[in-house]
């Protein structure tokens, strides 16, 4: 078989999908139609060239196995169904569609992607669920959302802002570093179905960037922005004498190191193994004995001298 320009089709050793009686192809169509966008688009969605769809979608060439993947994804439909299954419909809801909130349906679409993300895991969510816990289609969610990643680096950047916005309230509030560091390590201790939704997602996001540069990426900038946050407050609590001399960037490395490390216990293990309390009080363990002045104001929270 030969490509647009008359020379070999570089896919010809990839494994091609049996379509002779075109079935493949008039569900590929029908993905087409329902995100209502054009064939070069759609193309371009699904990282392919334009001629080589024309022609799948023409009969003179058949789709290979990795395109199909690919246009499931994007379609928020079954691979299994695009090659002939009978179409699974969308999980049923266990609730009516969430309401739209004020900053509109992108929002909408956000919030219940974490929801489903931190129930399911991200590879267990499809857009066909996410289209149906907002009470839409799943091409209103391409509309906003074109890709997975797309979708996932939405939901990570909501779940960061969210936690910027407690722990600057947070910060504001307290009288010293100490008490900011604090509030930090109850902030990162998963107890309330939000920060375990948060977690969940945090969760996700690690195993994407092990396998997506540009999910990486987004990776790298919250994480910085995180260790600089808690290296500021340590050198704050440094100057302010409620601190050890330390390292602020190299203490900060242990410290959300430990924290990412346990809060995976909590979330990975039995009730009765590793819990939240668990994590807070081994935290709180390693502010006293690594980083607290010993005759320093305060010990663990409590007044000085308080038990």
């Amino acid at each position: 078989m030969n490509d647009a320009r008359g020379g070999p089709d570089p896919d010809d050793a990839a494994d091609r999908i049996t379509d002779a009686a075109g079935a493949v192809t008039d569900r590929v169509r029908e993905v087409i139609g329902r995100l209502g966008v054009s064939h070069r688009e759609f193309a371009r969605r699904i990282v392919m060239d334009p001629s080589k769809l024309s022609r799948s979608l023409g009969g003179t060439r058949r789709f290979t196995l990795a395109e199909i993947v690919r246009i499931a994804d994007i379609g928020g439909v079954d691979t299994g169904w695009l090659l002939g299954a009978p179409e699974r419909p969308a999980a049923a809801a266990e609730r009516a569609p969430a309401a739209v909130p004020e900053g509109g349906r992108p929002l909408q679409i956000v919030r219940e992607t974490v929801r489903l993300i931190a129930e399911h895991g991200f590879h267990g969510v499809r857009v066909a669920d996410i289209a149906a816990a907002c009470g839409t289609s799943p091409a209103a969610v391409h509309y906003h959302f074109p890709g997975r990643d797309e979708l996932l680096e939405a939901a990570v950047r909501w779940c960061m802002d969210e936690d910027t916005e407690r722990r600057a309230a947070g910060l504001a509030a307290a009288p010293d570093a100490r008490a900011e560091l604090l509030h930090l390590i109850a902030l990162q201790t998963p107890r309330t179905a939000q920060q375990r939704r948060q977690w969940l997602v945090w969760l996700d996001l690690w195993a994407q960037a092990a396998r997506s540069t540009a999910v990486g990426r987004l990776h790298e900038h919250y994480y910085r922005q995180w260790r600089t946050t808690v290296a500021d407050v340590l050198r704050r609590g440094v100057a302010q004498g409620v601190f050890r001399p330390l390292d602020p960037e190299f203490t900060a490395l242990r410290l959300t190191a430990l924290i990412d490390g346990l809060a995976t216990q909590v979330l990975a293990t039995a009730p009765d193994s590793t819990g939240p309390d668990t994590m807070h009080a081994a935290l709180l363990a390693f502010v006293e004995s690594e980083l607290t002045v010993p005759e320093g104001p305060g010990r663990l929270g409590h007044p000085k001298g308080s038990p």
